[in-house]
């Protein structure tokens, strides 16, 4: 049985990449900090899977955690964001953002990429944001953060594809999750094509979609936007 991690596999992204990775018959990790009790939920509802706790944003505890799992493919999704215009933005805010998205991704990945290169198979999807991309008022921490994934990504891609491990990316656009709760869909209909934010379950079919299906894909990202990111 293939064994995928996820990381923040309680949000709305991550859950449904759980669920996509159960169903189609892989052994899930899922990863939570604070959410204890929707991860073992999520275990005893799937079967097929263990919940793993751990601090992204602290290399000993992702290292502890993590010793001793390998897996088939990782998937680094959890993030957090601290909005505030450039202006009024404090150290504490940036470094608390490009620490759990950005750090955190390396640490995760670096625990987890020993395993893959002995094995000669793996792949990662990184989850990074239409912010990195295009970038974002009010989000030049969380935009930097997901940026820097995205570069990560390419040049991590380059240095395994000769252990046969792909590296690619997807950026969401506003998708309905936690970081979008608040937000009025109808206002932002003018900046996307297909009038409509996406749902959990479209990112994480892209996601399995690289993971286990995409065998000649690597180094690539892809925007999953409704159009708004061409």
């Amino acid at each position: 049985m293939k064994k995928v991690l996820i990381t923040g596999g309680t949000g709305a992204i991550g859950e449904a990449a759980v669920r996509m990775f159960s169903a189609n018959g892989y052994f899930v990790y899922i990863h939570y900090h604070s959410n204890k009790e929707k991860a073992d939920a999520l275990v005893e509802e799937l079967g097929n899977a263990q919940s793993v706790g751990f601090d992204i944003a602290s290399g000993e505890s992702v290292r502890t955690a993590l010793e001793g799992i390998s897996v088939d493919v990782l998937v680094n999704n959890a993030g957090k964001t601290k909005d505030k215009l450039f202006f009024w933005l404090e150290d504490a805010d940036w470094d608390d953002v490009i620490q759990t998205n950005l750090t955190g991704t390396y640490y995760v990945t670096k625990a987890l990429l020993p395993a893959m290169q002995k094995q000669k198979n793996g792949a990662i999807v990184n989850v990074a944001s239409v912010a990195g991309v295009v970038g974002n008022i009010g989000q030049a921490n969380y935009a930097a953060s997901k940026g820097g994934m995205i570069a990560m990504t390419k040049s991590l891609a380059l240095e395994v594809a000769r252990y046969k491990i792909r590296a690619n990316c997807v950026v969401p656009g506003f998708i309905h999750s936690e970081m979008t709760a608040g937000f009025n869909e109808k206002d932002f209909e003018k900046m996307i094509p297909m009038k409509r934010f996406g749902k959990p379950e479209e990112v994480a079919e892209v996601i399995f979609f690289l993971a286990d299906k995409a065998s000649y894909m690597t180094a690539e990202v892809v925007n999953i936007s409704g159009g708004m990111v061409r």
